[in-house]
């Protein structure tokens, strides 16, 4: 019998942080038609018009900032569960990393699993919480991948392990080091999407944003939204530390342009702490699952800079599940359920 195949695929990093690199990793990413869901004409018009040439410059400032001896923190740590997935697997299996953007590519990826004739695949796109903007662009490149392919193997996919329960607890182990209670406020900041993104979702076409706090009831109505899960994500890993939901707010960051995005604003709720007397915040980003961009500037220089400013003394970073054995258990699981 031939090795089983397993894809662990993240968001993706540009191959560099200087400008020209950026350039191409923002325009492969933002030409997407799940990531920007507008007209291809219009979207062309804006991403390579407007985006990629005013913000590619700026980006490479901000990617320069976490760029390390070990080059890219997102890539670095990816490369890390990769290896720490295979030897826990062991000789049965054959494990590949791949990027949604840039490299390793997706396709270069499956041409290796293709080449060591595995028997089936097994796709797990390294995003706990499903969004079409990043699982479900995972999953359409891979089947517009292979469905090119004479012989396709057996493929399955996780769609999300937003409430998987060794992850769960990895956060939490994180988080304890740092004596939550110590702190005055507990933030869970997700990366944020367009609301029309989440509509889009809403299966039924009748609830979702239609009333307050819709996302805080995890339920079969809203099981495939990216917010309800962000919020369950939430709620797990704060009954674990023993978290009161008065104590903790759900929020989001990385909005983009004018439009609607997902709420509240990460930046909107330091302002209402500061103003509420708030000193020090512990911060959750468990929309990733490696650190990268997005929390270690993001929110470690960017969210505590604007907290020091408004009256803040102090924002503390939970580190993602990064090498942590217990989340490689959590995959190796994921892979044989």
């Amino acid at each position: 019998m031939g090795k089983k195949g397993v894809l662990l695929v993240n968001l993706g990093t540009p191959d560099s942080p200087e400008v020209s690199d950026v350039r191409k990793y923002l325009d492969q990413f933002l030409m997407d038609e799940r990531v920007i869901d507008i007209n291809a004409f219009n979207r062309t018009l804006l991403v390579k018009g407007i985006i990629v040439p005013f913000r590619s410059p700026k980006t490479s400032k901000l990617y320069k900032e976490v760029w390390d001896e070990n080059g890219s923190p997102l890539l670095y740590y990816s490369k890390i569960q990769t290896a720490l997935l295979q030897k826990k697997l062991g000789d049965d299996y054959h494990v590949e990393l791949a990027m949604r953007y840039q490299n390793p590519s997706i396709i270069s990826a499956l041409e290796k699993m293709k080449a060591g004739l595995v028997d089936s695949i097994k796709v797990i796109p390294m995003f706990p919480q499903y969004a079409s903007a990043s699982t479900g662009s995972v999953m359409q490149s891979v089947m517009e991948i292979v469905g090119k392919w004479a012989t396709i193997p057996p493929i399955s996919f996780v769609n999300s392990f937003h409430d998987n329960e060794l992850m769960i607890e990895t956060f939490a182990e994180n988080a304890a080091k740092y004596n939550p209670s110590s702190f005055d406020h507990i933030l869970f900041s997700f990366h944020g999407l367009p609301q029309r993104q989440l509509l889009k979702c809403d299966q039924t076409g009748h609830y979702c944003l239609k009333k307050d706090a819709c996302c805080d009831n995890f339920n079969d109505t809203n099981k495939f939204c990216y917010s309800a899960q962000g919020h369950h994500t939430a709620s797990l890993i704060a009954a674990k530390l023993g978290i009161e939901r008065e104590n903790y707010t759900v929020c989001f960051q990385s909005r983009l342009g004018k439009e609607p995005w997902v709420q509240p604003y990460t930046t909107d709720v330091l302002k209402k702490l500061a103003a509420e007397g708030k000193k020090r915040l512990l911060v959750f980003s468990p929309a990733f699952v490696a650190d990268c961009l997005e929390t270690l500037y993001e929110i470690t220089v960017e969210y505590y800079e604007e907290f020091k400013a408004l009256g803040g003394e102090h924002v503390q970073l939970v580190e993602s599940l990064n090498d942590n054995p217990k989340f490689i258990d959590a995959l190796a699981d994921m892979v044989i359920a």
